[in-house]
């Protein structure tokens, strides 16, 4: 997914950040004006036998997302020293789905400012 973002001119800024208890799974810049700080939640599922992915992010994990970026943003650098810009922050929700058929395409959604 981070591939994919980048190939649209978004700027990777970490994968996988640890902030706390959360676990942020990209957090990115948006060049699209006006540029915005992102963390992006990944969901990934096989199949909706047990419902929509989106439907798995519960209240206590929406709740650890939004502390964890918080605290991105008051700490104001990674772990590996890559300083967070002083941006808006967003929160984005991305499905990752297989194909319905064989040899079609995956399924991705990106749901801009879900959380």
């Amino acid at each position: 997914m981070a591939e994919r973002l980048r190939a649209s001119g978004w700027t990777i800024l970490g994968l996988n950040v640890h902030v706390g208890r959360a676990e942020l799974d990209i957090v990115a810049v948006d060049p699209t004006p006006p540029a915005r700080l992102v963390v992006i939640e990944v969901r990934t599922r096989r199949s909706r036998d047990f419902g929509l992915p989106e439907e798995t992010v519960d209240a206590a994990k929406r709740t650890r997302i939004r502390r964890g970026a918080q605290g991105l943003r008051e700490r104001g650098i990674l772990a590996d020293g890559t300083v967070v810009p002083a941006l808006p922050l967003r929160i984005d929700l991305v499905v990752v789905e297989p194909p319905r058929e064989p040899g079609g395409a995956i399924r991705i959604r990106h749901h801009v400012a879900a959380l």
